[in-house]
């Protein structure tokens, strides 16, 4: 009886370390795939062409019409299903709007996968940006209002 529980135990802190280096392993890709807001604007002011995409759900975009300046709007169901939209040759930085960043991570991971590593995604999307009081302007064009991902 004791042999089972020893077999278990063992079992159980096998799957634990591996949840655990998988967690670490996520952390340690969206750090390295990360820009913080401030960063984000040193780039932009010191004019070195970054390419900016506003991720963002279309009816977040609706709640909040305003971008950074210099952003072309990507749906992210284009973006996901065809990450060639994302130029291979250029630093990107991906933005939302999502609690935790939920569609700019979807995007990131997408991009990875198909070796697209010149890609980060804004730390705390555009509510970071604007909190820190860096410009936006208004969107100002047209967009479908297609909600499913």
């Amino acid at each position: 009886m004791s042999l089972v529980l020893i077999i278990i135990g063992v079992g159980v802190l096998g799957i634990l370390l591996a949840l655990w280096v998988k967690r670490r392993n996520e952390r340690l890709k969206l750090e390295r795939h990360s820009i913080t807001p401030d960063a984000l604007h040193e780039l932009l002011t010191s004019k070195q062409g970054v390419l900016l995409l506003d991720v963002r759900q279309p009816l977040d975009l609706l709640a909040d019409s305003q971008i950074i300046p210099g952003t072309t709007r990507i749906p992210p169901k284009e973006v996901l299903q065809n990450p060639s939209l994302i130029p291979r040759d250029r630093d990107a930085v991906v933005y939302c709007t999502c609690p935790g960043d939920e569609t700019s991570r979807r995007v990131l991971n997408r991009a990875l996968a198909m070796q697209l590593s010149r890609i980060k995604l804004l730390k705390g999307g555009l509510a970071a940006w604007k909190a820190k009081g860096y410009p936006v302007v208004p969107y100002t064009e047209s967009f479908h209002l297609d909600t499913r991902t």
